[in-house]
This record gives C-alpha cells, structure tokens and sequence, in this order.
C-alpha cells in the first residue's frame, strides 16, 4: 500500500505565562498555564509516523508539553532556547484517529518561565487509494 504525508497548521498566537509575569508581545495572547485545545481534522483511522512541529519564542525551562487528544507527548517537549525555535517531536504514546484531534500547549506551573507559541503543525502520513 501507497502512502502519502499530510498535515494540519494551527496558529495558536499565545503567551504562556504566570500570574504577574509576562513578555512584551503584542501579538500574542495571555493564556496563563494552558492553551485551549486547538482541533484539526484527520480522514483516516490509519495516520502513522505523525509527529508536531512548533514555533516557540523565548522558552527558558523544560518542564512544558505538548498534549494530543489529551494526552502528553513523551520525553521532553520543548528545549529552552532564547528568541525563536521550531521544534519538531514524534507523537510517541499518542494516536492520531479519524476525525477531529486537538492539541495544546501546557506550561509547567510550578516554573517562573513565559514563553509565546506561534504556529504549531501536525504531520502525519495516510495510505493512498488506488
């Protein structure tokens, strides 16, 4: 069976940080500790080698994750790094299914860390008909 790869982008445009604590962008929304879940549409049951990709600004701990369809990736989610980053991680432990998945951002609470998210992408591949 032939496969091929897809994908769904996701502009998030969000600020994680703690109370009383911010970074100076005026692009980006507060979300405090937990981004809203971010939905995205897969037409197979059968989506394998998936993995994420974000753009992240400014992340100063680890400790933060990356959840899909509720559940967080495994290992470290997303390095420190000063200024901007792409960050790609495979979706370990997690199953993309047919129909509507999400994902979100969760900082770790117990950090003094802010960080922006930018545009995160979802990559999976599907067989091909035919």
């Amino acid at each position: 069976m032939s496969h091929r790869a897809n994908y769904a982008t996701l502009y998030m445009g969000v600020q994680l940080a703690p109370e009383g604590r911010s970074l100076a962008l005026d692009w980006a929304t507060n979300v405090g500790d937990l981004t809203e879940p971010y939905e995205f549409e897969v037409p197979t049951d059968d989506a394998r080698d998936a993995y994420v990709g974000l753009q992240a600004f400014d992340v100063g701990d680890y400790g933060h994750e990356i959840e899909v369809n509720g559940e967080p990736l495994a290992g470290f989610d997303i390095p420190p790094n000063d200024g901007w980053q792409y960050w790609v991680d495979t979706l370990t432990d997690v199953d993309l299914h047919a129909g509507t998945n999400s994902v979100r951002i969760r900082r770790d609470a117990d950090s003094r860390d802010a960080f922006a998210v930018g545009t995160v992408t979802i990559h999976w591949k599907e067989p091909v008909d035919g």
